[in-house]
């Protein structure tokens, strides 16, 4: 899987010659990724708006193209299937991103929970866990969900 994921990002995106720093900041994109994918599929409806939450985000944050998101979304789909668990997504990204990128991964997510509007039950538990699991306190959890619910404050 590693290698696969070294191959896309190799294959498709300008990397640096001395790749590794490089390296990982793609591999923290997939494991972002498959968190935004696992918050939007974790009601069972995995929607277009959700989708192009997602994608937004990784073409404005990062300016990939169509094909190297339906790529990223693959490797992203793909590397979910093969987990038991989010530890080592939100492993890696722990130990590469700064608490404000972590902050950012959380806004992402409440942008995903609220793409259809509401709050499941689902989503609140599965946000829960994950503000725990990037080492982010209760207080910046409710941040960013006051953030995102301002920005869509009359959509």
């Amino acid at each position: 899987m590693l290698k696969r994921l070294t191959d896309f990002f190799s294959n498709n995106i300008s990397v640096a010659e001395d790749n590794q720093p490089t390296d990982i900041d793609h591999h923290i994109k997939v494991a972002t990724c498959a968190l935004l994918i696992e918050m939007a599929s974790i009601d069972d409806e995995f929607d277009d708006i959700e989708k192009d939450r997602i994608a937004s985000h990784f073409k404005d944050d990062f300016d990939l193209t169509d094909n190297e998101l339906d790529q990223l979304f693959n490797l992203a789909k793909e590397e979910l299937s093969s987990r038991v668990d989010l530890w080592g997504l939100t492993n890696l990204i722990n130990q590469h991103y700064s608490p404000d990128q972590k902050l950012k991964v959380i806004e992402m997510i409440w942008e995903v929970i609220y793409a259809d509007g509401e709050l499941s039950a689902h989503e609140d538990y599965l946000v829960h866990k994950l503000y725990k699991m990037l080492n982010l306190q209760h207080n910046q959890m409710i941040e960013a969900k006051m953030k995102v619910l301002e920005r869509h404050k009359g959509e």
